[in-house]
C-alpha cells in the first residue's frame, strides 16, 4: 500500500488552480484532476488504491472588484459601502440658522404663511409671493455680500456644511478609499483614497468632519491625531512613487492635542509632512473647503497652490483663542477676526492663498452639488497648468510660492497708490466693550469729584490718551466703511486732489468743493448700509462723552485756578485794607440800601469797586485770558430796570439765537468750509515750520477772509438792522431808569452799556457790603 509522507490536505475553499498544483505535485506519482472538470458537481471523490480526495465547490457571485456596477444605488459615485464607513444618511440634517441669517427666516416664514394661506382659501396671492421672494434674494444678496469676518468664520463652521467626502463622491468617477498608517492604526478623521475625474487618476486626501453629533465623535471632529498624518505621509510617498497628483482637502479647527498625541509625536508628524511635502515631484493642490486651523491645516497644505472656498477661513490661531489670549475674553473674537485677516479675501491679497472658489448665496450648505462642480472645474483648470511642468519645475514653483509670502525691498520706492492708507503711529487694539467700561468709570468719577472734591477727578492726561485713542479706532472704522460701500478708490482720489490744491496759493475751485460735497453726501448715505456701523456708531458716542468730560474737566480745573488766583488779589494787603475800609464806612453811615448813600460814599464805592475789578482783569490777563464782560451789578437802580424789562430780555435772547443760526448756516456753505479747511492745512504747515512769516500772514489772510464772508451774510439777512433797533430800545431804558435815579452813577453809564452789549463771558462781582 502506498504511504504519502505528507500530511492531510485541506483543500476546502481553494482555487481550482491551486488545488490540481497540489494534487499534480505529490510525491507517490498519483495523477491528479483538475477541480474544473468537475462540472457542477457538489461533492466529487476520486478514489486510486487507498488514496481519496475530496473536494466542494461554493457558488457565489462574483464581483469585478473594485469597482462593481451599482454597488450602492443611493450613493451618486458608486460607494463601496462594504469597503467605507461613509454612507448616506438616514435622517436629513435639520437646519440650522445661524444669528445673522434670522432677518431672513422671518422673511422666508413670511413667504410659506402666504403660500398656505393660498391653498387654503384658494385665493389668488401670486404677486405678493413674487414680491416677498424678490425681497427675500435681495436680502440674501445684501447679506452675504457684507459679510464681517466672524460672520464668515461662523458659516465655515456650519454643521451643514459639506464635508471632505461629501465633495468626493460628487466630483470623482469613481474612488477607492485606502486606510491605515501601516503602523497599526487607522485615523477616521483624516481619509485618503484614489479617485478619477475625468479619467484622471488622483490622490485624495482630507479632513473628514461628521455630518451628525455620531458621526463627529467617530471623526474627532476633524482633528488628526499622529496616525492620521502618517498615513497622509503614506499616501503622499505612493502618489509621488506613481506619478498621481495630489490633491488635498483643508477643513480642521487643528491637530487633536491631548496627552497621546503628544507623547506619540504629534509635532514631529506634521513637521515631517511639511518637510516631505516640499520634496515630491508631483504637483500638489490644496483646497480649504471650511476652517484651516494652524499646522493641523498646514501638514497636509503645502502645495503648488492654495485654493480657498470664499466662506472658508485660514488661521494660526481660532478667533476665540485670539482674543482670549490678546482681550482676556472670548467675548472680542469679533474684532480678533477682524484684525487676524483669515478671510478668503484678505489671505489672497496677501499671498498666502492663489484663488477663490465661490459659494452660493446662503453658503456652500445651501448647494453642495454646484460647490463641488465649481471645485472641480478649479481642479482640472490648475492640474492643467500643473501637467506642463516637470517635476524639478513643480519643486521650484512650490519652494517659491512660499518665499514670496511676507517679503518686502528695504528702500525701495513705494508706489502712490499703496502709499496713501499707510499710517505711521501704531495699530491700536482695544476692545468696544473696554471702551465703555472706562467711559462708564470716568463719568463716575467726573460725578463723584462734582459732589465731593477734585481728587477723584481724571487726569487731562488720561483723557487725551483716550481721545486720541477712540480717534485711531474711528479712523480704522471709517477707512472700513468706505472699502464695505465701494467707496474706497473715489475717496482716496478725491483726498490725492484736495491735497494737491490745498498746497498751491489760491483757494480751491468751486467745482472741486461741490464734488467733495456730493461725495461726502454718498458716503453718510451710504454709511449705514456699513456692516461695521454700529461699531462705528458706538465709538462715536464714545468719543463725544469723553471730549465733554474733557471740557467740564477743563473748565473746572480753569475755574479752581481762576477763583484762587482772584482770591489771592483780593487778599492782598492794599486792596484789604481799602475794601475794610469801604465797608466801615457803609457801616458807620447807616444807610440801608444805595440809593442812600451820601454822593461822596458812592463815588468811594464806586472807585474802589473799579480797582478791585481792574485787579481781576490782570489775573485774567496774566492767564491768557481777556475780561468782555462784567456781570451786571443789580443793585444798580438803572440796571434793575433794564433786567426787569422781560419783553427786552426776550428780544436780546431771540436776536443772539438767530445770529449764532445764520452764522452756523453760513460756515455750513462750501465756500466757508473749503477756506475752513484751507486754514487747518495752513495752521498744521505753521505748526509744523514755526518762524515762517509768509505761513501766519496767509493764515491771518484766511481768518480775515471768513470774518468778511460772515459779516456780509449777516448784513444781507436784515439781522444788523434788527440789532440797531435792539440796540435803541436798551439805551432808551437805560436813560429812563438813569433819570428815575439821582443820576450820581451816570458817569459809568457808558462802560455799563458796553459790557452788556458784548455778552461774551461773565464774572460774578465781591460784595462789598
Amino acid at each position: 500500500m502506498a504511504s504519502i509522507s505528507h500530511s492531510s490536505l485541506a483543500l476546502g475553499g481553494a482555487s481550482s488552480a491551486s488545488a490540481s498544483d497540489y494534487l499534480r505535485s505529490s510525491s507517490n506519482g498519483v495523477n491528479g484532476v483538475p477541480l474544473k472538470t468537475l462540472g457542477r458537481a457538489v461533492f466529487t471523490t476520486i478514489r486510486r488504491k487507498d488514496l481519496a480526495v475530496t473536494s466542494r465547490l461554493k457558488k457565489g457571485k462574483k464581483f469585478e472588484h473594485p469597482w462593481p456596477a451599482n454597488p450602492d444605488p443611493n450613493v451618486k459615485g458608486g460607494v463601496l459601502s462594504y469597503l467605507s464607513e461613509f454612507k448616506p444618511l438616514g435622517d436629513t440634517q435639520k437646519p440650522v440658522t445661524l444669528d445673522f441669517e434670522k432677518p431672513l427666516v422671518e422673511l422666508e416664514k413670511k413667504i410659506v404663511d402666504v403660500r398656505k394661506m393660498a391653498n387654503e382659501t384658494g385665493l389668488d396671492f401670486t404677486e405678493q409671493i413674487i414680491t416677498l421672494e424678490n425681497k427675500y434674494r435681495q436680502a440674501l444678496k445684501d447679506l452675504y455680500t457684507h459679510l464681517t469676518p466672524i460672520q464668515r468664520v461662523n458659516i465655515a463652521r456650519h454643521p451643514n456644511r459639506p464635508t471632505f467626502l461629501d465633495h468626493i463622491h460628487n466630483i470623482t468617477d469613481k474612488f477607492m478609499e485606502l486606510h491605515g498608517d501601516r503602523a497599526g492604526y487607522d485615523d477616521p478623521a483624516i481619509v485618503t483614497g484614489i479617485g478619477t475625474i475625468d479619467g484622471k487618476r488622483y490622490m485624495f486626501i482630507g479632513h473628514q468632519k461628521g455630518r451628525n453629533t455620531k458621526e463627529n465623535i467617530m471623526r474627532n471632529f476633524g482633528m488628526p491625531t499622529p496616525h492620521g498624518y502618517r498615513k497622509a505621509l503614506r499616501m503622499m510617498y505612493y502618489a509621488d512613487h506613481h506619478g498621481f497628483p495630489i490633491v488635498t482637502f483643508i477643513d480642521t479647527p487643528g491637530a487633536y492635542a491631548d496627552l497621546k498625541s503628544e507623547e506619540l509625536g504629534q509635532g514631529e508628524a506634521i513637521a515631517n509632512n511639511l518637510r516631505t511635502m516640499f520634496g515630491l515631484k508631483v504637483p500638489i493642490l490644496s483646497i480649504v473647503i471650511g476652517e484651516g486651523g494652524s499646522g493641523g491645516a498646514l501638514a497636509i497644505g503645502c502645495a503648488n497652490k492654495m485654493l480657498m472656498l470664499e466662506n472658508a477661513v485660514f488661521y494660526v490661531a481660532s478667533p476665540e483663542a485670539c482674543a482670549a489670549i490678546l482681550w482676556k475674553t472670548s467675548k472680542a473674537a469679533p474684532e480678533a477676526a477682524e484684525k487676524l485677516r483669515i478671510t478668503s479675501k484678505e489671505l489672497v491679497k496677501l499671498n498666502v492663498a492663489d484663488g477663490i472658489i465661490p459659494e452660493p448665496l446662503g453658503g456652500a450648505h445651501a448647494d453642495p452639488s454646484w460647490t463641488s462642480q465649481q471645485i472641480k472645474i478649479a481642479i482640472n483648470e490648475n492640474m492643467n497648468e500643473f501637467g506642463k511642468m516637470s517635476g524639478e519645475e513643480l519643486l521650484k514653483h512650490r519652494m517659491a510660492k512660499y518665499r514670496k509670502i511676507g517679503v518686502f525691498i528695504e528702500g525701495e520706492t513705494i508706489e502712490p497708490s499703496r502709499k496713501v492708507n499707510m499710517k505711521k503711529r501704531e495699530a491700536v487694539f482695544s476692545d468696544s466693550r473696554k471702551l465703555q467700561g472706562e467711559v462708564d468709570k470716568l463719568k463716575e468719577q467726573i460725578l463723584k469729584a462734582k459732589e465731593t472734591s477734585s481728587e477723584d477727578e481724571p487726569s487731562s492726561e488720561v483723557l487725551n490718551e483716550m481721545i486720541e485713542k477712540l480717534k485711531s479706532e474711528i479712523d480704522d472704522e471709517y477707512t472700513e466703511a468706505a472699502i464695505a460701500v465701494g467707496l474706497e478708490e473715489r475717496l482716496t482720489a478725491m483726498r490725492e486732489e484736495f491735497s494737491k490744491a490745498s498746497s498751491e496759493e489760491h483757494l480751491m475751485h468751486p467745482v472741486l468743493i461741490e464734488k467733495i460735497e456730493k461725495l461726502k453726501e454718498e458716503f453718510n448715505t451710504r454709511l449705514i448700509d456699513a456692516p461695521n456701523y454700529e461699531s462705528l456708531k458706538s465709538k462715536l458716542n464714545m468719543l463725544r462723552d469723553f471730549s465733554r468730560a474733557k471740557a467740564a474737566s477743563e473748565a473746572t480745573s480753569l475755574k479752581k485756578e481762576i477763583n484762587k488766583r482772584f482770591q489771592e488779589a483780593v487778599d492782598r494787603p492794599e486792596i484789604r485794607e481799602k475794601v475794610e475800609a469801604i465797608k466801615a464806612e457803609v457801616a458807620s453811615s447807616g444807610a440801608s440800601s444805595f440809593d442812600e448813600l451820601p454822593d461822596a460814599l458812592k463815588e468811594k464805592v464806586l472807585k474802589t469797586k473799579g480797582e478791585v475789578e481792574a485787579e481781576m482783569a490782570g489775573v485774567l490777563k496774566s492767564m491768557g485770558l481777556e475780561l468782555d464782560a462784567v456781570k451786571l451789578n443789580m443793585k444798580d437802580p438803572a440796571e434793575q430796570t433794564f433786567a426787569a424789562n422781560e419783553n427786552l430780555q426776550e428780544k436780546l435772547e431771540k436776536l443772539n439765537q438767530e445770529i449764532t443760526n445764520k452764522i452756523a448756516e453760513v460756515v455750513r456753505t462750501p465756500e466757508i468750509k473749503s477756506m475752513v479747511e484751507l486754514l487747518k492745512v495752513e495752521t498744521a504747515k505753521a505748526s509744523k515750520t514755526p518762524g515762517v512769516t509768509e505761513a501766519y500772514q496767509k493764515i491771518e489772510a484766511l481768518e480775515q477772509q471768513i470774518k468778511q464772508k460772515i459779516a456780509e451774510a449777516l448784513n444781507m439777512s436784515g439781522l444788523q438792522e434788527k440789532q440797531e433797533e435792539l440796540e435803541k430800545e436798551i439805551a432808551a431804558a437805560r436813560e429812563l431808569a438813569a433819570e428815575n435815579s439821582d443820576g450820581s452813577v451816570k458817569e459809568d453809564d457808558d462802560d455799563d452799556e458796553d459790557s452788556s452789549e458784548s455778552g461774551k463771558s461773565e464774572m460774578v462781582n465781591p460784595s462789598f457790603a
